[in-house]
């Protein structure tokens, strides 16, 4: 069995009750949640309290893409909610990923990721935005600059995980979102999704698992089959 600590159950519902529906649900088997700007934004910040408050990390998954003053701004914001991790887009530079590092300072329990490449993204959509290099090329590159800027780890799918632990050494966390069951459709996470098994395999330090689990018609169920590899 996979430790469940590294095992992150996505939040991606539109509605709090949905959310907390879930969360019951699972009981004490799941201890880390995700929410992401749609929960957060239809819940609001009580949501991640509440979580808190009982007992679960919370990694809040806002992508963060602004000024290094208001991404230091809102980094603070998730400390003060107790958050465990907070993403900011690596593709903004250093400035602002070393921005949110120093703003997570002020709270010990809060670590920053740095986001590479979204999982849903292809070679062809990084040459819409005149990126002319393969997503691994994209990620590892991203992986250095957020190293060099002292953030905690990366996100990036979990076809990544290998090459990113050969780069970054053992320490730094890498966090795959696009975790699938086996056989099943990858849905939005379809250009580079795996399974939690061959994540962890490579060098995941965690797996973010979504509708696999929270659609499912047993939530409980496909949460131990995630971890099972089966």
């Amino acid at each position: 069995m996979i430790n469940d600590d590294r095992t992150i159950v996505a939040l991606d519902f539109a509605d709090r009750g949905d959310a907390e529906a879930l969360v019951a649900r699972l009981g004490g088997a799941c201890g880390h949640y995700k929410i992401g700007l749609e929960l957060l934004t239809a819940a609001g910040p009580g949501l991640v309290e509440e979580l808190v408050g009982r007992g679960h990390e919370v990694f809040l998954d806002l992508k963060l893409f602004e000024i290094p003053h208001s991404v230091a701004g809102a980094v603070r914001a998730a400390g003060a909610l107790g958050a465990s991790m907070v993403t900011v887009h690596a593709m903004g530079g250093t400035g602002i990923m070393s921005a949110a590092v120093d703003a997570a300072r002020e709270f010990p329990g809060l670590r920053v990721l740095a986001l590479t490449v979204v999982t849903s993204m292809t070679g062809s959509d990084l040459a819409d935005i005149g990126i002319g290099v393969t997503p691994d090329e994209q990620v590892l590159r991203l992986a250095r600059l957020a190293a060099g800027a002292g953030c905690d780890g990366v996100v990036a799918s979990p076809r990544e995980a290998g090459l990113l632990r050969g780069v970054l050494g053992p320490r730094p966390l890498i966090v795959t979102p696009g975790v699938t069951l086996p056989g099943a459709d990858a849905g939005e996470h379809a250009a580079r999704s795996g399974t939690a098994q061959a994540a962890f395999a490579a060098g995941a330090s965690h797996v973010v698992v979504g509708r696999g689990v929270t659609r499912a018609a047993d939530p409980l169920a496909a949460l131990r089959r995630v971890r099972s590899g089966g």
